[in-house]
C-alpha cells in the first residue's frame, strides 16, 4: 500500500503525525551500505567495513562470543597531501570496534593512544604515531602490544603494550618501558624503525611475540606477557615488508605478512609446524590493495568462519579522499585447502 503526502495533507497531521513521518523520510535517506542503527552502531553490507573514520591496521581478537576490532585512526591535518618522511601518516589513537556476527557492528571509540606511554615521544613526532598493534587475552587480563616512537633512553620506534581487565579498556602502560627497543635489535637496512607491527600468538603454554619492518624478529614471552624469554630469532621471508600476523590451525602454524608486490604491499605467508621452527614460503594470501601503499593483514576463527582484515584507501571522509595517510579497513572470508595451505581471497567491494 502506497500512501501519498502532499502539501495539503501533511498541514492536517498532528504534531505527532509529522514527527513519525519526517523520521521515516530521514530513515529512509539513511539507507546504503554500512547504514548507522544509532550514533555508535552499523550494519555492515560491503567494504570499506569502517566508514565513520579513517582506519588501518586492523587486528581482530575472539573473546567470550564476541569478535574486537582494534584499529589506528588515520586523521587528517592541513599539508598532509604534500607531506613525506613518514609525515604522510598521522595516527592518532587505537580505536576498537565489536560484533557478535559480522554484521552489527558497535563503535566503542578511542581505547588506547601514544601519550598512555610515559615514555613516547609524542612531541618531536608532530603527527600522530600510533602504527600497527594487536591485542590478545590471557588469563583474564587483555594485553595490548602497540607500536609507539619513544623517546630517550628509548629512542626510535619500539614495542610498548598496555593490559586492561576489559577488551574495551582502560588500558594502561603495563611496565613503564619497551618490551622491544632499538638497542635489542640489528637495525638492518630500515634503520631506527624497523622494532615495528607486534603480533603475538599464544600456543598453549607459550606465548610468541613477532613483528619488524624489513626485517621479521620473532621471540618467545614469559608468562607475564611482558618480557621477552631467550633469545631474539630473524625469520628469513621473501618479500617481506612489515606487519606481520601468528596464527594457527590444527597441527600448522601460520605467519601471514605484508610483502612486496608489483609496486604495493600484498599478502604473503609462511608455515612451520611450531613457532619456533623452520618457516616455509607457501605464497600469496591475496594481491595489493586498492589505492594504498601499505594493506596490513589481521586474521582470526570467528564462529566457525575464517577472516582475513586488511586496509585499502578507498573512502571518502567530508570530502578527503583515501590516500596514503587515509585508509579504510576491509574484511573478506578466508578459506583452506585440504592440506592447509590458503585459498588466495578476492578482495570485495
Amino acid at each position: 500500500m502506497k500512501i501519498k503526502i502532499n502539501k495539503k495533507n501533511y498541514k492536517k497531521m498532528k504534531p505527532t503525525q509529522k514527527l513519525f513521518f519526517m523520521s521515516c523520510i530521514a530513515l529512509a535517506c539513511s539507507c546504503g551500505n554500512n547504514q548507522p542503527i544509532n550514533n555508535n552502531t552499523f550494519v555492515f553490507e560491503g567494504n570499506p567495513l569502517i566508514r565513520n573514520n579513517f582506519t588501518a591496521d586492523p587486528a581482530p581478537m575472539v573473546s567470550n562470543g564476541r569478535l574486537y576490532l582494534y584499529v589506528g585512526h588515520d586523521e587528517y591535518y592541513d599539508g598532509q597531501d604534500t607531506a613525506s618522511g613518514g609525515k604522510e601518516f598521522n595516527i592518532t589513537e587505537w580505536l576498537c570496534y565489536s560484533t557478535a556476527d559480522m554484521k552489527t557492528w558497535t563503535d566503542h571509540g578511542s581505547v588506547l593512544r601514544p601519550s598512555d606511554f610515559k615514555w613516547a615521544d609524542t612531541v618531536i613526532a608532530k603527527v600522530g604515531t600510533a602504527w600497527a598493534a594487536q591485542v590478545v587475552e590471557r588469563n583474564g587480563k587483555f594485553y595490548y602490544y602497540t607500536t609507539v616512537q619513544g623517546q630517550k633512553p628509548y629512542s626510535g620506534y619500539a614495542i610498548g603494550v598496555a593490559v586492561s581487565e576489559s577488551p574495551t579498556g582502560k588500558f594502561v602502560d603495563a611496565i613503564g618501558k619497551p618490551i622491544v627497543c632499538d638497542t635489542m635489535t640489528d637495525n638492518g637496512t630500515r634503520g631506527w624503525w624497523n622494532d615495528i607491527d607486534p603480533t603475538v600468538y599464544i600456543d598453549g603454554n607459550d606465548a610468541w611475540l613477532c613483528w619488524g619492518n624489513g626485517t621479521c624478529f620473532i621471540a618467545k614471552l614469559k608468562d607475564n606477557m611482558t618480557e621477552i624469554d631467550g633469545e631474539i630469532r630473524v625469520v628469513d621471508l621473501p618479500k617481506y615488508t612489515e606487519g606481520p600476523w601468528l596464527t594457527k590451525r590444527d597441527s600448522i602454524c601460520y605467519l601471514i605478512y605484508a610483502s612486496m608486490g608489483n609496486l604495493r604491499e600484498a599478502i604473503d605467508y609462511a608455515t612451520a609446524t611450531s613457532f619456533d621452527g623452520e618457516w616455509t614460503h607457501r605464497g600469496q594470501v591475496t594481491g595489493e590493495a586498492e589505492n594504498s601503499f601499505t594493506i596490513h593483514p589481521g586474521v582470526v576463527e570467528f564462529n566457525g568462519q575464517w577472516y582475513l582484515f586488511y586496509h585499502n584507501a578507498t573512502l571518502t571522509i567530508d570530502g578527503h579522499n583515501g590516500a596514503i595517510g587515509r585508509r579504510s579497513v576491509c574484511v573478506d572470508k578466508m578459506e583452506f585447502n585440504a592440506d592447509g595451505t590458503i585459498k588466495f581471497v578476492q578482495q570485495t567491494k
